[in-house]
């Protein structure tokens, strides 16, 4: 039951040590690029470059196309045509018909219910204080 955790501790102890590994190795490379000083390398002289020349083209003529003649079309002549008669129609002749006479039905009356009586009681007395 005691080893039954090993291989997950062993793990966790790697991690353990390699970051505080890591973070030994920054903190002593920091010293020591703060307190060293490096001689400082020796300056070397250069020629200065000449200036490159540039070449000045002549600016190429672009010939010119003579214009294409296009001859003229003909224009389309659109035949005229008739305009069409609209006919004229009679018109037609719809009879009158009577109008229907309706019975007149005479009015329902209600039959009239008596009130009904409501009882009268007598008032409670109301004891003084």
């Amino acid at each position: 039951m005691a080893n039954s955790h090993h291989p997950a501790l062993v793990f966790l102890l790697l991690i353990a040590v390699s970051s505080i590994s890591s973070n030994s190795f920054r903190s002593e490379a920091r010293k020591l690029l703060e307190t060293t000083t490096l001689p400082e390398p020796p300056k070397v002289e250069l020629p200065p470059l000449p200036k490159p020349e540039i070449p000045t083209l002549p600016k190429p003529e672009i010939p010119t196309l003579p214009k294409p003649e296009i001859p003229e079309l003909p224009k389309p002549e659109i035949p005229t045509l008739p305009k069409p008669e609209i006919p004229t129609l009679p018109k037609p002749e719809i009879p009158t018909l009577p109008k229907p006479e309706l019975p007149t039905l005479p009015k329902p009356e209600l039959p009239t219910l008596p009130k009904p009586e409501l009882p009268t009681l007598p008032k409670p007395e109301v004891p003084k204080p």
